[in-house]
């Protein structure tokens, strides 16, 4: 391994040329070249970052160390798979995959190589600045929201896959295992659901790209008082006795700048060993709610479905 990690970028998109942007910038990466399936975006991109356009992902996979997966929801598996078999360390938007199956091929794949596959999940870094959650106290219930306009991205899934994934994964990071119950309703682009776990404890997750404006927030309540983060506008309110600590330049960082803080973790975990804060078991965890949820929340369309078919009838 290099002291400065050769990596490549998989999808010239929106968040491709993020990632692009902070590989280019960084001290600890030589960001090799850009690979998308439509050769002038990832030229376009290259050029932008004073980069490389490959032809083909094999071609690029042979010149790097690590790669970045930004490419749509239904392909992470395959590139993944490709860059892992190759022995490419791997950062992989989320989901990390849209089946479980595939998830724990993913998983294996890295953990027989002894190689770093993180997922985008960069909220967990924003709350890891703030301390939370809470080491002494156990949340009862969680309330998220995350809306907000269609912004032409991420809408070859659903927005359980493409918004609320985020939120089940910091629930998954509260504590929050495997619900008893699942109850959804709504429909691609707008899905509100809630979980109810052992001990009564509740999450509620609403997650639309109906929204006009811009939400992404989380309520946190416990027997002795309540947390509000809004990771949109960088304010949290706190009523609890133990009280959010952070640093302003923690805060700073996290809030400001997520994808940045979650970059620059992922050369720690590869250069330097460091643990990887979002791994693919952390990632599989998330897309297992993210599917129960689907599940629900069609079985109660259809119920609804073949209930206006009786009245009909």
């Amino acid at each position: 391994m290099h002291q400065r990690l050769r990596t490549g970028i998989i999808g010239a998109g929106v968040f491709g040329a993020f990632h692009a942007l902070k590989h280019a910038a960084a001290a600890r990466a030589d960001l090799a070249g850009v690979y998308d399936l439509d050769p002038s975006r990832a030229q376009a991109l290259a050029s932008r970052c004073e980069t490389r356009a490959f032809d083909g992902f094999a071609d690029l996979l042979r010149e790097v160390d690590a790669v970045v997966i930004a490419t749509p929801a239904h392909t992470h598996f395959g590139f993944a798979r490709q860059a892992l078999e190759a022995g490419r360390h791997v950062y992989v938007e989320k989901p990390l995959a849209l089946s479980l199956r595939d998830a724990d091929a993913l998983i294996s794949l890295a953990d027989d190589r002894a190689l770093v596959l993180q997922v985008g999940h960069q909220e967990r870094f924003v709350l890891a600045a703030v301390n939370a959650p809470r080491s002494d106290a156990v949340a009862m219930r969680l309330e998220f929201s995350r809306c907000g306009p269609p912004c032409g991205r991420g809408e070859d899934v659903s927005v359980v896959f493409d918004l609320m994934i985020h939120d089940l994964d910091i629930a998954r990071l509260y504590g929050f295992g495997r619900p008893r119950t699942v109850v959804a309703c709504g429909d691609r682009d707008e899905t509100i659901a809630t979980l109810t776990f052992d001990g009564l404890r509740q999450c509620s997750f609403i997650a639309s790209r109906r929204h006009d404006s811009r939400r992404r927030a989380l309520k946190a309540t416990y027997e002795d008082g309540v947390v509000d983060i809004d990771f949109t506008n960088r304010v949290i309110e706190d009523s609890t006795p133990a009280g959010l600590a952070a640093s302003a330049a923690m805060l700073e960082g996290a809030f400001r700048d997520p994808l940045g803080v979650s970059v620059e973790a992922f050369f720690a975990s590869v250069l330097d060993g460091a643990e990887t804060m979002v791994d693919g078991k952390a990632g599989r965890g998330a897309l297992e709610l993210a599917l129960m949820i689907e599940g629900a929340r069609e079985a109660f369309n259809a119920a609804g479905r073949m209930s206006q078919e009786r009245l009909i009838a």
